[in-house]
């Protein structure tokens, strides 16, 4: 009965043993897992949180730097500006009339062209010019040796000397007429005969001008050789030459080409279509390749009565003034005809005022007399050196019409050494 009693307790003390045991690590477990949920918790939200704060700073420093890509200020004194020929105006509206663009070609004036040759046959024993010199009105360039010159010459010294003789004669018949020693029909005769050499005399006078004497030379005797000098009839360049020692000459053969080219002539063709909208007298602006930023203003003064057939285009001619004689004949052109503006006023900029800067179109704004933001622009069509502002700038604000380029290299340039600070 006891070593039942006993076994029986045994029982009970594992079962309960094993029951609290049981309990006690199921309580101790999910107490540890909650800790645990917990502690990762914590942590994953203070992670999270330095992760937000790094995110946050991060997201910070990108948009300013985002900024100030897109407002980049420059600070420049007047005196610099002065210095860098940075001139701020005001943004005005203003009607933009549309242009027509068309190629064309240089050619000399022909107005002011001169094709230089004797008056009379003659051997050149003298050249005094050369292709290419620059010349003026009256200047020597050929020297010739002319048998018709000598016998001109003769002729002259002839009637000259008759016309001495005549004067002398009518002076003495004068005074005995005066005497009453002499008839009055030889004071007729006298006076008659003085007149006739008084012509010839002018007439051999006149054919020695008209060969190139000048008449002051004939009148002091300072021109008494059979020579004759052939003088530039115009001021300008020698473009052709044929002149040369020794060759014979005459009326019919050019010497010299000489080309005044001050001014020039533009030969563009207008598309058939365009016909209507030019006119004689519209303005026009001139470019060449050779020059990129010279830009010369000219004028139609001539509209051909013909249509290429091939082309279906018609020949215009712009007359432009060419100073230091930069066009060159032969060089190709583009114009830009300006047509009436018929549109209503929008805000416009100076094509120079426009910058290209990390791909953005922009304007350097003018906060105040000595900083400037390059802000960016949306540009719209261009007209006779002016852009159109879509958005971007508003009436009324500062801007640098002139030197914006020094302004974008002030710009450039502190992007580089920010970037090499940075480095270090």
């Amino acid at each position: 009965m006891n070593r039942k009693r006993i076994i029986i307790g045994v029982i009970l003390a594992v079962i309960l043993g094993g029951f609290i045991y049981r309990f006690t690590h199921l309580e101790t477990g999910t107490d540890g897992h909650t800790d645990k949920k917990e502690t990762a918790y914590k942590e994953e939200k203070a992670g999270g949180h330095d992760e937000g704060k790094e995110h946050k700073e991060k997201k910070e420093e990108h948009g300013d730097h985002e900024e100030d890509e897109e407002f980049d200020h420059i600070k420049m004194t007047a005196e610099m500006q002065k210095q860098n020929g940075v001139v701020i105006g005001e943004a005005k509206k203003q009607r933009l009339g549309g242009v027509i663009s068309v190629t064309g070609k240089v050619a000399a004036n022909a107005d002011r062209i001169a094709h230089v040759s004797p008056r009379i046959p003659g051997k050149i024993i003298a050249v005094r010019a050369s292709l290419g010199d620059s010349v003026s009105n009256g200047q020597p360039l050929v020297t010739l040796d002319s048998v018709e010159m000598g016998e001109s010459l003769n002729r002259y010294h002839q009637s000259k000397t008759r016309l001495q003789l005549a004067k002398n004669r009518l002076d003495r018949v004068m005074t005995l007429s005066d005497k009453k020693i002499i008839a009055r029909k030889d004071v007729f005769q006298a006076e008659s005969d003085y007149q006739i050499a008084e012509a010839e005399f002018h007439n051999d006078e006149e054919r020695l001008s008209l060969y190139g004497v000048s008449v002051a030379d004939l009148k002091n005797g300072s021109h008494k050789k059979p020579v004759l000098t052939v003088r530039s009839p115009i001021n300008g360049v020698i473009t052709e030459k044929q002149a040369v020692v020794g060759e014979l000459s005459d009326p019919s053969k050019s010497l010299y080409t000489i080309a005044d080219l001050s001014s020039v002539w533009i030969l563009v063709d207008i598309n058939e279509k365009d016909l209507s909208k030019v006119r004689k007298g519209q303005s026009a602006t001139v470019a060449v390749g050779a020059f990129p930023d010279l830009k010369l203003k000219g004028r139609i003064t001539h509209i051909a009565d013909l249509v290429n057939e091939a082309t279906r285009t018609i020949k215009a001619r712009i007359e432009v003034v060419n100073p230091g004689r930069k066009l060159k004949p032969e060089m190709f052109a583009t114009v830009e005809l300006a047509l009436p503006s018929d549109t209503p006023s929008t805000l416009a900029v100076p094509e120079e005022a426009l910058q290209d800067l990390d791909g953005k179109k922009v304007v350097f704004v003018a906060e105040n007399e000595t900083e400037f933001a390059a802000r960016q622009v949306q540009a719209g069509r261009t007209a006779l050196g002016m852009v159109e502002i879509v958005s971007g700038l508003k009436e009324g604000e500062n801007y640098a019409i002139k030197g914006s380029f020094i302004l974008k290299s002030e710009v450039k340039k502190g992007e580089m050494t920010d970037e090499h600070g940075h480095g270090k």
